[in-house]
């Protein structure tokens, strides 16, 4: 059977060769009988999807249907989605019912896409390995032994293992991307402001973004097509002309100028990533590319200023959580001050309060300028820095992550080298530019390899463009775990 992307189910719900019924029973069955194991999937509702599946059949047998309708889709869990759990993968919000739609989620139910549940995730966007969830940690498809990367881990797993065709994802620092890369799928973290944050809880809401993750290239245009566009209600929301992504993915790339940033192949990139990315490299350059020599000198500091800025707002978007209107209160307290303390500290999991702990540091009075403020400075010198690196290429080509997944509990005690998985990613977020991974070959120990594309701001056809015409000479994408 081909590759299960949303084209194709589009294609045989376009011919009446399935049902989105069918469809999604088929994905059911799937998740009830990997889930067990791979732990991607937080709160799955048969009965509720198989509702909305009807109901994007009618649609579809109405001639009112669109390209991707009846098509079934998996969600993170920190998208509010009326009637269903919405969780954060934290203790905090165990047993929050939301009682609205997220935008995303309401783009999607609009265009009569089913969902097929809420994937697992680190606690409040929290994380690079999906360890810190209050309900376990994920496994990686290709090795269950390992992480699957994070936050957004468990709809890279789900996507991985053929429990969903796409799913959607939030990218703060690298959530989208470094698990894209860690489960050989592809993930794309559109401009910041691109897709709306109504609805999106929040870790730092200057950096947090919604993207789709999918198996190609082609599908993550094609969910972007559902996901992008204005909200009034999102004062960051961007206000443009609707555009088709997919318009410009069979564009030859004659002429398309790579850059290659110094900074990303050198010390700390595994030999087995460096010799693949390269790879991939020169099979650019068989299609027509040039490659060019770029610097980007300041993000080295990506994760220094990253894990200032981020705890910051986090510290600031966390204080609602405080047991008095919404989530979980301790049942055990002698006034309000003790109720808060109590709340906080049982709700929350080690990493959020590590977190929440820092932020709280270096906005304080003595601090702030010392902190905070070089921070917001280093920002814009590492924005700068891509505004002169574009003016000499069209595209930023290098590895996604240093490494490919690491085994659970390697790093879970040390925070250092656990942020330092997103040292090719951060500085993307920083500068608010768009960003994708897409698979580009396996280590010495079977494990996927992902490399990261760049664009410029509002770049996200251009890179996916890139990215399909890759995937249009390789098949890295439509490889899967042997088993599942």
């Amino acid at each position: 059977m081909p590759t299960p992307t949303l084209r194709f189910l589009s294609t045989l719900l376009a011919q009446g060769k399935a049902s989105s019924v069918e469809l999604c029973q088929d994905y059911l069955d799937r998740i009830r009988r990997l889930n067990p194991a791979l732990n991607a999937f937080i709160t799955v509702d048969p009965d509720r999807t198989l509702v909305e599946a009807v109901a994007a059949d009618a649609l579809r047998a109405s001639g009112r249907g669109d390209v991707l309708t009846g098509v079934p889709i998996a969600h993170k869990d920190l998208f509010c989605t009326e009637g269903w759990l919405t969780t954060c993968g934290s203790r905090m919000l165990a047993g929050f019912v939301s009682p609205y739609d997220a935008h995303v989620i309401r783009q999607c139910k609009t265009m009569g896409m089913p969902s097929l549940g809420k994937t697992n995730m680190d606690e409040f966007a929290m994380g690079s390995s999906n360890e810190t969830s209050h309900f376990g940690p994920v496994k990686n498809p290709w090795d269950h032994a390992r992480v699957p990367g994070g936050s957004s881990g468990g709809s890279a797993a789900c996507v991985a293992a053929d429990m969903a065709p796409a799913a959607t994802g939030s990218d703060t620092g690298g959530s989208i991307r470094q698990p894209a890369a860690l489960c050989g799928i592809t993930g794309l973290k559109p401009t910041y402001g691109m897709v709306s944050r109504y609805g999106m809880i929040a870790f730092a809401s200057s950096l947090d973004q919604g993207g789709p993750m999918a198996r190609t290239a082609e599908d993550c245009g094609l969910l972007l097509n559902v996901m992008a566009g204005f909200d009034e209600r999102d004062s960051t929301s961007l206000q443009r002309e609707k555009e088709d992504y997919t318009r410009d993915l069979d564009k030859p790339l004659a002429g398309l100028k790579i850059g290659l940033p110094r900074e990303f192949f050198g010390e700390g990139l595994t030999g087995d990533i460096a010799k693949a990315v390269e790879e991939a490299i020169t099979q650019y350059r068989r299609l027509g590319a040039e490659t060019v020599e770029v610097g980007l000198p300041n993000s080295r500091l990506s994760v220094a200023a990253y894990y200032v800025l981020a705890p910051a707002e986090a510290s600031s978007n966390l204080s609602r959580f405080d047991g008095v209107r919404y989530g979980y209160r301790t049942p055990d307290y002698t006034d309000l001050l003790d109720m808060y303390e109590k709340t906080r500290a049982e709700g929350f999991g080690e990493e959020v309060k590590r977190r929440i702990l820092i932020g709280t540091y270096v906005l304080s009075h003595g601090y702030y300028d010392a902190y905070y403020i070089q921070a917001q400075k280093l920002r814009r010198l590492i924005a700068s820095d891509f505004r002169a690196a574009f003016r000499d290429c069209d595209v930023i080509l290098g590895p996604t992550t240093p490494g490919t997944a690491f085994r659970l509990g390697e790093r879970i005690q040390d925070p250092v080298q656990m942020y330092l998985t997103d040292i090719y990613t951060i500085a993307v977020n920083l500068a608010g530019l768009p960003g994708m991974s897409l698979p580009c070959g396996f280590d010495g120990q079977g494990l996927p390899i992902g490399m990261q594309l760049i664009g410029d701001y509002f770049g996200e056809a251009r890179i996916l463009n890139v990215a399909h015409q890759y995937q249009r000479v390789t098949d890295w994408h439509q490889r899967r775990p042997e088993g599942l």
